[in-house]
């Protein structure tokens, strides 16, 4: 037990800067996306499947807690998966700037509302959730947390998988 939050009794390491980093980023997506969920249903949107939505706070907030209490300090850097880690980091600024005032974690649509088909929303129909793919799995890996990456990661399957089928359905009443 005296492992757990061990990134916190040293002098901060690479391990401590990327978690740092993976909150304030999660952090403030989620202020960012309750002003613009707030902004998108009082222009006239609609929201759907809400009730799962707690489950995603749970299971990201879950994963940084869990990498926060057993990342070693000292696990040493991986470049390979840093590298992958580095350009889903690109592809997420990418996705978030394409979609811009249209972002949010939620699901949040009308039908007056705009498709986004430009960025990597060219290419695939749901960037940002491969983009959180990615993620749940590299950043485990980079800190050397396998286990967590193949945890989450079926968590987030799951999740994804009803999520996508809202969407989908969403977008088909759209006419999309």
């Amino acid at each position: 037990m005296a492992n757990i939050f061990a990134i916190f009794n040293q002098s901060p390491t690479w391990v401590f800067w990327v978690l740092l980093y993976l909150l304030i980023q999660r952090l403030g997506e989620l202020l960012h996306a309750k002003r613009n969920s707030a902004r998108l249903l009082s222009e006239g949107a609609t929201e759907y499947g809400a009730e799962h939505y707690h489950y995603f706070i749970l299971l990201h907030g879950s994963w940084i807690i869990v990498m926060a209490m057993l990342a070693k300090p000292d696990h040493a850097l991986n470049p390979y998966i840093f590298s992958a880690f580095f350009l889903s980091q690109i592809v997420r600024f990418w996705t978030l700037v394409s979609i811009g005032r249209w972002w949010s974690t939620r699901i949040i649509s009308a039908p007056h509302f705009p498709r986004v088909r430009k960025g990597p929303y060219k290419f695939l129909a749901h960037p940002n959730y491969a983009v959180v793919v990615l993620e749940i799995a590299i950043i485990p890996l980079l800190l050397g947390l396998w286990w967590a990456a193949i945890l989450f990661s079926l968590f987030n399957a799951i999740l994804l998988r009803h999520r996508i089928r809202i969407e989908e359905a969403v977008l088909k009443e759209r006419g999309e």
